[in-house]
């Protein structure tokens, strides 16, 4: 899923040769997960094709905390849940085998690999869609989240939102993403942490560019490059309250 868990600690007084490092396994392992839910079947609400009418039921069958990853009696395996509206983004447009060609020859060339580069990639190739993140347990503020931005895309107000399902045998939270068309663009993207924030949610918020997803630049990946490129805290100190963002390339406050 996006941005697991921060993986185990070494125990004090352990080997560093005991285990294998984590940090130069886990981003592959990231990877390879975000990519295997991707491909698994997908639970999905059009809010172009299906009627309005049918939104709360299918909530209210499709609730994140219960449906399972991996499968049950009931139900295959199933990668993510999604509401969505029409074309939510560029992505038909994105050149995402020009992208994984020009990074492979930015690798095999030495030179600097870094946020600029990146970037640099996909405007080239026109993968700018990005997603805001917020992970949290399943369980009630978990369902009421995904109710509240989900309900947002139904309104027209976000483009699209999608949630992870349930797997038991992790301990990782689960996440929901909800995307913009542009990570280039700073006020769209904050555009969209307004709106998620009028939708009522509190917690803390991340913000990742699709371009790190297509490219496996998750946590702990060997470039050490952050894979997310914006924070977002909700200031309750502030009147009116809002968010407090900060750029993470740049070390500066955006809000």
């Amino acid at each position: 899923m996006e941005e697991e868990q921060v993986p185990p600690a070494v125990e004090s007084g352990e080997s560093p040769t005991a285990i294998p490092n984590p940090e130069v396994f886990a981003s592959e392992g990231y990877a390879a997960e975000a990519l295997a839910a991707d491909l698994d079947p997908w639970i999905v609400f059009d809010c172009g094709k299906t009627p309005r009418a049918e939104f709360d039921d299918w909530l209210e069958s499709n609730r994140p905390s219960q449906v399972s990853r991996y499968g049950d009696e009931d139900k295959g395996p199933v990668g993510w849940i999604a509401v969505r509206r029409g074309d939510h983004s560029n992505r038909d447009h994105a050149d995402v085998v020009g992208l994984q060609e020009s990074w492979d020859k930015l690798l095999a060339s030495g030179r600097t690999v870094n946020f600029q580069a990146v970037k640099e990639l996909a405007l080239n190739h026109r993968v700018l869609s990005g997603k805001w993140l917020m992970h949290l347990e399943a369980g009630f503020k978990l369902e009421h989240a995904w109710e509240c931005v989900a309900r947002a895309v139904l309104d027209g107000k976000i483009l699209q939102v999608k949630v992870s399902t349930r797997d038991p045998a992790s301990e990782s939270r689960q996440v929901i993403c909800m995307y913009n068309r542009d990570f280039t663009d700073e006020g769209e993207v904050m555009r969209l942490d307004t709106a998620i924030r009028a939708t009522g949610v509190k917690c803390q918020l991340s913000y990742k560019p699709d371009v790190y997803t297509y490219l496996g630049i998750y946590r702990n990946n060997r470039w050490k490059l952050c894979p997310t490129i914006y924070d977002s805290k909700f200031n309750l100190e502030c009147v009116p309250r809002r968010s407090l963002v900060v750029n993470k390339v740049t070390n500066l406050e955006v809000t």
